[in-house]
């Protein structure tokens, strides 16, 4: 029978990919998950704070958990024939977690530079594991990507990727897998959102601004429905296309959103 899959792409998932590794391990070679706990000790006391893991590092000056979780991966990778042959799958899990650790390590560790690059970090190891997945499930698999605007959205066509230098798993999965990749984004002029005011912080429910008139959002509230879905592709009417073509703001509304200074935040 054909399945379908839910697999989790970000790196937001240290402790709990931590805990899946060494639970997979634990069941079918109990000498290597000794070997892994003291390689993933090295994270213990950051793991329900994996940001203050980055701002140690920063302060010491060098990667000081790096070494000890790659080898934790490589050791994974070193015995992919006798994991396969016990459960194909359950290995396939491990694998992905073990990878999270090892890009979870990286992201929290380079964050407090405050470029592209953290950013850049994440994103690419979402694609990476989107191909991953794809693989895994047969060459005529398919996936829906369920993620933010900034995610999906192609970069290149933005400032994230003309002045910022970020790009995202959108511009990554169009230049892979061209006319065989939609990215498909929403907007809205007005109702409610689920978001937090900063990280770590509850989920509230959010009365969202009206849009401003040099937005798309706002743009689409001109035209006078109440919804629709557009096609921006080839084969639209040229009409549409120059209407479009115009540079304009776009809503970014992500994990935060704070209503009274949307445009500088």
């Amino acid at each position: 029978d054909r399945q379908a899959g839910f697999y989790g792409l970000d790196v937001y998932s240290l402790g709990a990919s931590i805990e899946a590794v060494l639970l997979y391990l634990d069941r079918v070679d109990p000498e290597a998950a000794q070997v892994a706990r003291q390689r993933y000790g090295c994270l213990a006391p950051w793991r329900a704070e994996p940001a203050r893991y980055g701002h140690m590092a920063m302060s010491r000056g060098y990667a000081v958990c790096e070494k000890p979780v790659t080898d934790a991966l490589l050791d994974l990778l070193h015995n992919r024939l006798g994991y396969l042959a016990k459960d194909g799958d359950a290995f396939f899990d491990a694998e992905q977690n073990a990878r999270i650790v090892t890009a979870a390590e990286q992201y929290y560790r380079i964050m407090y530079y405050g470029n592209a690059q953290s950013w850049n970090l994440r994103d690419q190891h979402m694609f990476d594991t989107l191909e991953r997945v794809l693989a895994n499930r047969g060459s005529d698999s398919k996936a829906i990507v369920w993620a933010h605007n900034s995610h999906i959205g192609d970069a290149e066509f933005t400032d994230m990727g003309q002045v910022r230098g970020e790009l995202n798993i959108g511009q990554l999965a169009r230049a892979r897998f061209g006319d065989d990749c939609a990215l498909i984004g929403f907007g809205t002029d007005r109702g409610t959102v689920a978001a937090a005011s900063n990280w770590d912080e509850p989920m509230e429910i959010k009365r969202v601004r009206p849009a401003r008139n040099d937005s798309y959002e706002g743009r689409s509230r001109d035209a006078g429905l109440d919804a629709f879905f557009l096609e921006t592709g080839p084969d639209q009417k040229t009409s549409v296309r120059d209407a479009l073509a115009e540079p304009l703001l776009e809503r970014a509304i992500g994990v935060i959103y704070r209503p009274e200074t949307e445009l500088l935040s």
